[in-house]
């Protein structure tokens, strides 16, 4: 969550240092955007440059059995940096489906090949897991076959180890996955660095989204319950892609970029569904902080899969050593989408019309060069499929409640719609559609071309 990371957050008392040397190295977007305030879709967005609400999933995400969502047809930012001499790939939470070998609906043959993976969207190499590290099948995956075929029964478990029932290997550990996953992207960027030729590695971690499962050495560490203890893991685990970029000595040849792919699950104890005497510290299976002890998207309204800030508004560090200014920030708003016209403004590519087509460059702000300007109105969207177009300093909803978990919930185009003055009003506390209807009728105007359109570019 935006509020988790001490960069973005003063106030946090769980230590990022990994974070906020990220931050002092390199610059600090503060008004960044996952392209939804859930998971599946908002990993669609970085791989292909393009909204996912243009595809079959309208709303939610993906399961861990679920078919492939990306067209193998469709140019990915891999592909495209495959195509311009990268060698790339993708350890760790993939959650974007694959044709699974099954029979049936969850059935599945072990010992056969996975179809319509990480390989046919642009990847040379992938190792991980279908989905989130609480979907099943828990079984590591490495390319287009699984790494183990003993199968056991892994039962149901509640928050904060939050796990679903399902197939898992013999040798799958849930406390260990995000370790191992770590151990396998340092140990590409020390055999990629003996390349002669330049790497491309997406590394999605699997933490801190649920089971919130921190290894034992962290546990306790915080002093802010699992969840606590479980960002710190996280922020180790970006200290070890550091460490192995300083070792190898690419680091100043490196371009790195750290985000969340929506606001952290964790609520306010005061905005809770369900109310609630004791928040995480002192009771770790309790989905919320304190006020007093924490807030993990401060200082925002809502949490993941809300339609408000705190569903989507994210921690974003860019780091190019000798080209972008340490310690730089940038207010401007930004979204996940962007990376693959950043990708390839970055290695001189000129993007087809049938790709990206909501990505726009953000290299003019890391580099500072003036009146940079992303080009088209940032659009969120909500784990129920609500809109909200933010242009300027206005964001609109088109929705008259959370559009997810939040209370009070809505539907998609639910009324009254809600318009926020973002420059005046981070928090979303004050309604002005009644105040500036004009100003709410062009936006739901460009809100509707937007989607008839196919696209943004």
């Amino acid at each position: 969550g935006y509020g988790d990371a001490q960069a973005l957050n003063p106030t946090s008392k769980i230590p990022t240092p990994n974070l906020n040397r990220l931050a002092a190295e390199g610059m600090t977007f503060t008004d960044a955007h996952s392209g939804s305030a859930v998971c599946t879709p908002t990993r669609y967005g970085v791989v292909t440059g393009r909204y996912c609400w243009r595809t079959r999933l309208k709303r939610g995400v993906l399961n861990g059995y679920s078919d492939h969502l990306i067209d193998p047809a469709r140019l990915t930012v891999a592909g495209l940096l495959k195509q311009n001499g990268y060698h790339t790939a993708c350890i760790g939470k993939w959650h974007l489906g694959m044709d699974l070998p099954k029979e049936g609906k969850e059935n599945i043959d072990y010992s056969k090949r996975i179809k319509n993976g990480p390989n046919v969207n642009g990847f040379d190499y992938f190792y991980g897991i279908t989905a989130s590290l609480d979907f099943p099948p828990y079984v590591f995956i490495e390319n287009d076959r699984f790494t183990e075929s003993e199968i056991e029964s892994q039962s149901a478990i509640g928050f904060p180890g939050y796990l679903r029932k399902g197939p898992v290997g013999k040798k799958f550990k849930h406390i260990d996955a995000l370790d191992h996953l770590a151990e396998k992207s340092v140990a590409h960027i020390h055999e990629r660095a003996k390349a002669r030729q330049p790497f491309f590695l997406y590394f999605p971690l699997t933490a801190p989204h649920k089971p919130v499962m921190p290894a034992t050495r962290f546990q306790g560490k915080s002093r802010l319950g699992p969840y606590g203890d479980f960002v710190m893991q996280a922020d180790w685990t970006v200290g070890q892609i550091l460490k192995a970029l300083d070792e190898t000595e690419q680091t100043e040849n490196t371009v790195l970029f750290f985000t969340s792919d929506n606001g952290s699950f964790m609520y306010r104890l005061d905005a809770m569904p369900k109310a609630s005497e004791k928040g995480h510290v002192e009771d770790n299976t309790v989905q919320a902080f304190d006020a007093k002890n924490h807030h993990s998207n401060y200082p925002l309204r809502g949490t993941k899969a809300d339609i408000w800030e705190g569903g989507h508004r994210v921690p974003y560090f860019v780091r190019w050593p000798g080209k972008i200014k340490q310690g730089s920030r940038c207010a401007d708003p930004i979204c996940h989408v962007d990376l693959m016209a950043t990708c390839a403004e970055l290695v001189g590519a000129q993007l087809p019309d049938n790709a990206a087509e909501d990505s726009f460059s953000i290299l003019p702000f890391t580099l500072n060069k003036g009146g940079a300007s992303r080009g088209a109105p940032v659009v969120h969207h909500s784990s129920n499929g609500t809109f909200a177009l933010r242009d300027g300093k206005w964001k609109l909803i088109l929705g008259s409640g959370s559009g997810g978990r939040g209370i009070p919930k809505s539907k998609p185009g639910d009324r009254p719609f809600q318009l926020f003055d973002m420059q005046n009003d981070q928090a979303e506390t004050s309604n002005l559609v009644d105040k500036y209807p004009e100003v709410a009728g062009k936006l739901e105007q460009t809100m509707d071309r937007l989607i008839k359109s196919g696209r943004s570019r």
